[in-house]
């Protein structure tokens, strides 16, 4: 599986320990909302937040490496970026055990959603399982959805901790903001 990290300043990190807060996404771009909610797990937990850009994407086609380097530069000067081939958390639990995986509320919605499984509740139960036996959890922030609404996650359980829309707001995102850069 591919795996790589980039610290800060562009050079890859040749043995680094895993990251106890990681901030997964497409990054395309990085924004103040993914900078902003990174320095509040940051202050909460008093660690390095890491970020995590892969290759592979369920909903999408595999990043070629133009690409890749593209998005990995806006991450100089700012936190390491791990590049690796694990589009879903069951293959992130693996890289990454005893990570906690900051997601926006639409990324938790999928984490839940039986399509990402096949339509089989079994393989999604299995996937959560196994993401608490490797003792994975994720911090939900809350997210405008396409219809202007804010949305912020509800139940909170052993796997999920919640970010307060008080301490977390910010209403972007990369495909706003793509689409309004042309």
């Amino acid at each position: 599986m591919t795996i790589h990290c980039y610290l800060a300043d562009g050079t890859i990190w040749p043995n680094p320990p895993r990251p106890m807060a990681l901030l997964p996404g497409s990054f395309n771009p990085l924004h103040i909302g993914h900078r902003q909610l990174a320095a509040i797990v940051a202050g909460r937990w008093n660690c390095e937040v890491h970020f995590e850009l892969s290759i592979a994407n369920v909903d999408k086609p595999d990043l070629p490496a133009e690409e890749v380097e593209r998005r990995v530069a806006q991450f100089r000067g700012l936190a390491p970026v791990w590049v690796t081939r694990a589009p879903t958390f069951a293959e992130k639990a693996h890289l990454f055990p005893g990570t906690a995986f900051i997601i926006g509320h639409d990324t938790a919605v999928r984490l839940f959603d039986v399509k990402y499984y096949g339509h089989d509740s079994g393989k999604r139960d299995d996937a959560l399982a196994f993401l608490r036996e490797r003792g994975c959890r994720f911090v939900v922030a809350g997210r405008v959805d396409s219809n202007g609404l804010f949305r912020k996650w509800e139940q909170v359980n052993e796997m999920l901790e919640v970010i307060d829309e008080r301490e977390f707001r910010v209403d972007v995102s990369s495909t706003e903001l793509r689409i309004n850069s042309y």
